[in-house]
């Protein structure tokens, strides 16, 4: 599969999704004008990598926001691991944010509950 990178903008996310290295990394802001526009690709990539996913998928999310337009993007994204992982093929969900934001913490809570599947909720300085 190709490897799709996106830089980081002030309004959108940076996202790497790589299979060969298995590294989907999701991390900075998302508030984009057009959430469909900009998340379309990024779904289909991932709904094109769940027909034949790695034995393990290794996914980290590092958010700093995301408004809730981006979070309903975001559940899809982790509904489509979940569904990777319920196939029996593991996938590792880190969710990482700073030690003093409590809105990214709960927002990983709140993911973990709504899915199906471990997340690894981290903090840092």
């Amino acid at each position: 599969m190709e490897v799709k990178i996106i830089e980081p903008t002030d309004d959108t996310p940076g996202i790497v999704l790589d299979k060969d290295k298995n590294e989907f990394r999701f991390t900075g802001k998302s508030l984009p004008e057009d959430v469909t526009e900009f998340f379309t690709p990024v779904l289909q990539w991932l709904i094109d990598y769940s027909q034949e996913p790695n034995l393990e998928t290794n996914v980290e999310f590092r958010m700093e926001y995301f408004n809730s337009a981006s979070s309903k993007q975001i559940l899809d994204i982790l509904t489509i691991f979940e569904e990777i992982h319920l196939s029996g093929k593991p996938v590792n969900v880190k969710w990482y944010y700073q030690e003093d934001d409590e809105d990214m913490e709960e927002a990983g809570e709140s993911y973990s509950e709504l899915i199906e599947m471990p997340i690894e909720i981290i903090s840092y300085e």
